[in-house]
């Protein structure tokens, strides 16, 4: 274990602030949300500008672009069917946010979702979009349907409503936070000649495979909660 150096994977402050008398922290996960929403704007700014020029034989990145749509809507439609275009924004914007943050460990950056702040405040959103078309699709019959099948079931009902965005958060964090320290440990305790080479698998299983894995297990999950509030 010679010449290893202290494992590092923990969530570090870069600047602190106050604001209405309230110590807060910029951390790393702070810089790594900054960073991917500007790379998702200028993305989005070019996918813009590319479909406006769109032409009947499409370049390269038009034919990305339409192949990530044609897949966006067979990924919907298979599970919210004539509804799938209502969410199909809100499945597309969460599947590359989540995405291009599961890779951020691929660009030297802190996993922006091995922070819980940040996944648990994506199942919040879910949790509020399914609520909320539960009482838009069903009215008082939303609450009551938790009396279902028999009132005694209700105390467990309640805890399922409020446990799926608690568990859709808590697998995609514990996922990509596992892959974090894993490779903390490696790079800070394995000696430097097994630190070249080897850490690229690591990174392609924890980063790349787990990372596009839990991006769509978490929008389908999503789609399958929002599904049965229709």
């Amino acid at each position: 274990m010679g010449g290893g150096s202290e494992a590092d994977f923990m969530i570090h402050g870069i600047m602190k602030y106050h604001l209405f008398g309230q110590e807060l922290w910029i951390t790393t996960t702070t810089v790594g949300m900054t960073i991917i929403t500007i790379v998702l704007l200028i993305l989005a700014f070019a996918a813009n500008r590319a479909m406006k020029r769109a032409t009947e034989v499409p370049g390269t990145f038009q034919n990305i672009l339409e192949l990530g749509v044609e897949m966006l809507e067979k990924m919907t439609q298979g599970i919210l069917g004539p509804s799938a275009r209502r969410f199909a924004n809100y499945i597309g914007t969460i599947f590359l946010f989540i995405l291009f943050c599961n890779l951020s460990g691929l660009f030297g950056l802190r996993t922006v979702t091995a922070d819980f702040g940040v996944t648990f405040l994506l199942g919040l959103v879910t949790f509020a979009i399914v609520q909320y078309q539960g009482i838009k699709n069903h009215g008082v019959g939303h609450f009551t349907g938790l009396f279902k099948p028999l009132p005694v079931l209700f105390p467990i009902n309640l805890i399922g409503e409020f446990a799926n965005p608690i568990s859709i958060s808590l697998r995609l964090f514990a996922n990509m936070l596992s892959g974090v320290i894993i490779l903390g440990l490696w790079y800070g305790m394995m000696p430097i000649f097994v630190k070249i080479g080897i850490p690229a698998a690591l990174h392609v299983y924890c980063d790349l495979f787990s990372g596009c894995i839990q991006t769509y297990v978490f929008c389908m999950l999503t789609m399958v909660y929002v599904n049965d509030k229709l």
